[in-house]
Formats: C-alpha cells, sequence, structure tokens
C-alpha cells in the first residue's frame, strides 16, 4: 500500500515525523503534490503551510505494516 510521511523540520529539534496517510485514491491521475500537501492544511491548518515541511512517499507491507523507503536517487550508483 502506498503512503505518505510528512515532515517539518523544526528549528529547535531536527525534523519530526507530523503524521503518516495511506493513499487511498484509486485513480492516479488525481494523486498530485497539491492534492496530498491539501491533508497537512486540512488536518493542522495553515500555520505549517509554506514552511520547513516535506513529504516523502513509502509502501508499508499490508501483512507485517512495515514501511519501506526507497533510497533517494542521488544515493543510487550509476
Amino acid at each position: 500500500m502506498t503512503a505518505y510521511e510528512f515532515y517539518w523540520v523544526n528549528p529547535l529539534k531536527g525534523y519530526e515525523l507530523l503524521g503518516v496517510l495511506p493513499e487511498r485514491r484509486k485513480n492516479p491521475e488525481r494523486i498530485t503534490e497539491k492534492s496530498v500537501m491539501g491533508w497537512v492544511e486540512r488536518v493542522y491548518g495553515n500555520k505549517l503551510v509554506n514552511k520547513d515541511f516535506y513529504f516523502i512517499q513509502v509502501t508499508i507491507n499490508e501483512y507485517t505494516g512495515k514501511i519501506f523507503r526507497s533510497t533517494p536517487d542521488f544515493l543510487v550508483k550509476k
């Protein structure tokens, strides 16, 4: 299952995990960066939007619940 992990860069504590949002939409055309970021605004309000905030796409194993994070492109040897 595809999901998104949302992080905020706290100036005092560093990176903080805000939450995980499982992707439920079946139509991939509806999945955009703006639509994913809209979740944060709905949950946390406007105070975090346009801050040091980002998300990464992860895969959750449906049987074990373990999260798989792919290796960023810049770390992959070519």
